[in-house]
């Protein structure tokens, strides 16, 4: 029976096992180690360190897959989920001489998705060399993108990553209105501007508001091509200690609050308000809300 199974002696009850199948069929594009730490995330399956159980829950999925209990994407080669990765340095990501002016003197941006190992290269460098968190493989699904400027030639300007979201946030949770039953079923559609850098050489008015307009108009095409799933609603959290988060509210975005500064998965409450941030969400469709609450 479905509530006798364990991983690693822990017995999973029924709903944690009705996450997981629900994980592997959203996320076919995942690698197994992907689904594995998504998983772990999801469920707090950590380490004492608080690092995520990835290698033994890929190995228990691919078990039950071999049981016949769930069926898992084709093995393939991956790097594991979170790890911090190494920061290429070359002369394509030193600084540069300033960019300035209004976003007419450099249009058209151009928002293009990271294809290839060499646009991934570079997205690693910039982030990892100019962005304050620095870069890591992102959990779960993920879309990258560079952002071009045209004029007086092309070059990148900034970086942005959307990737799955956060599994718990009560004010986001709250606006939607959702149970516990219908998040596990809908968070899938939910995605999170987890990355955007606008690099530190480009001083251009209203760049960033651009951005963010022109990304969020293609997100739920990419990502429904890359992915299957329809996203909805894409979030945002900003280190209020950093950054007041005027490129959101100047392009729409909601503000719904403060989070408690406890990180992704903090489920036992030991790291309350260490970090609070500023909540943004933007409906990438018309009553998102109602669809992630009913559907």
């Amino acid at each position: 029976m479905d509530t006798a199974i364990r991983f690693l002696g822990e017995e999973v009850s029924a709903s944690q096992l009705a996450t997981i199948r629900e994980v592997v069929a959203l996320y076919r594009g995942l690698s197994r180690m992907e689904l594995a730490a998504t998983v772990c995330e999801l469920l707090g399956w950590r380490r004492a360190s608080g690092r995520v159980k990835a290698r033994e829950c890929r190995e228990w999925l691919e078990k039950l897959d071999t049981e016949g209990r769930l069926v898992l994407p084709a093995k393939r080669q991956g790097r594991p989920i979170g790890s911090k990765t190494s920061v290429p340095r070359t002369s394509a990501g030193d600084f540069r001489d300033e960019v300035t002016g209004s976003v007419r003197d450099v249009a058209p941006v151009v928002v293009e998705p990271v294809v290839d190992a060499a646009g991934r290269r570079r997205f690693r460098e910039l982030v990892g060399r100019y962005h304050y968190l620095g870069h890591a493989v992102a959990y779960g699904a993920q879309i990258r993108y560079l952002v071009f400027g045209s004029r007086p030639a092309s070059e990148v300007l900034a970086c942005l990553q959307f990737s799955s979201a956060s599994w718990r946030m009560a004010a986001r949770d709250h606006w939607i209105g959702w149970d516990d039953a219908t998040r596990r079923r809908n968070l899938a559609r939910v995605v999170s501007n987890s990355r955007f850098l606008i690099l530190p050489w480009v001083r251009v008015r209203n760049l960033a508001s651009t951005i963010l307009s022109l990304a969020t108009s293609r997100l739920g095409t990419d990502w429904r091509e890359r992915y299957g799933i329809e996203p909805l609603l894409v979030e945002t959290l900003v280190d209020e200690s950093r950054f007041w988060g005027g490129c959101y509210r100047a392009s729409s975005w909601l503000e719904l609050g403060t989070t408690t500064g406890r990180g992704r998965m903090d489920r036992h409450h030991r790291r309350e308000g260490a970090a609070p941030k500023r909540l943004f969400v933007q409906p990438l469709v018309r009553e998102a809300r109602r669809r992630l609450r009913e559907e």
